[in-house]
């Protein structure tokens, strides 16, 4: 995810955004929701995922045609946009991680047994 806040470089591209709070990359991992009957505006989502280096989606686990993933600490935070003529509700969606259905990353099953315990 570029960093539109910064200058940009002498080839015209700009640095990655960094994460103000923890200081890691942003990066975004395009989600196709794979229903037929999804409208075509609503079909795809970009969640953004912080982290030191860029989340390689797990491998594909038979003939699908996408790959299933799981997104760990994933919040919705929302936001007006209020660019157009007419202001709208849009939505933030950001992940800890992300891994193959039913397979945890290490941190996240430290957070749950944590919670768990609470």
């Amino acid at each position: 995810m570029q960093d539109y806040n910064a200058d940009q470089r002498p080839d015209g591209t700009r640095p990655q955004q960094v994460d103000p709070d923890t200081g890691e990359l942003i990066w975004t991992v395009p989600v196709l929701d794979a229903d037929p009957e999804a409208r075509k505006n609503e079909k795809t989502i970009n969640v953004k995922i912080m982290a030191r280096q860029q989340p390689v989606p797990p491998a594909n686990p038979g003939d699908l045609p996408f790959v299933p993933v799981e997104f760990e600490g994933l919040t919705l935070t929302p936001w007006i946009d209020d660019n157009g003529v007419r202001p709208k509700l849009a939505w933030s969606v950001r992940a800890k991680a992300m891994t193959a259905p039913g397979k945890s990353s290490k941190s996240s099953v430290a957070g749950r047994s944590e919670s768990a315990a609470a």
